[in-house]
């Protein structure tokens, strides 16, 4: 049998991450500017603790808009129920754990600790590598 790549073979590494304390605008525009659609949310020993998406953000705005002004932190709007993906995950298990989810990403963990992040895009291109 012919052993399939794992998702550590073409998750991005370079990540934007957030902490729980920043300001939820301050984090939004992080976000807007950089063009993700999430970051992981880092405490201050580097433990991933939260996700935080556009839609969570959303909410934000929505509540900014009511009250006339921004308030809140990270933490305030993060989703602190992560579902992650180990590192050494193949990439046929990969993209059945993106079929069972809503989630367009998902955190990569190894030993514990956040090393990277995989898309539906970084699946279907191992996909495509794989059987190209």
């Amino acid at each position: 049998m012919i052993e399939r790549p794992r998702i550590d073979d073409y998750m991005s590494r370079d990540l934007i991450t957030l902490t729980p304390g920043i300001e939820i605008n301050h984090a939004m525009n992080i976000l807007l500017d950089r063009r993700l659609s999430g970051a992981p949310v880092l405490d201050e020993t580097g433990r991933l603790v939260g996700v935080l998406s556009k839609k969570d953000c959303l909410k934000a705005a929505l509540h900014a808009s009511y009250f006339q002004e921004w308030g809140g932190t990270v933490r305030d709007y993060m989703s602190q129920n992560v579902e992650t993906l180990d590192a050494g995950t193949d990439i046929v298990e990969a993209a059945n754990a993106f079929l069972a989810s809503p989630f367009r990403r998902f955190p990569v963990m190894r030993n514990g600790k956040l090393v990277g992040q995989v898309s539906r895009a970084d699946i279907l291109r191992a996909l495509r590598d794989c059987w190209d």
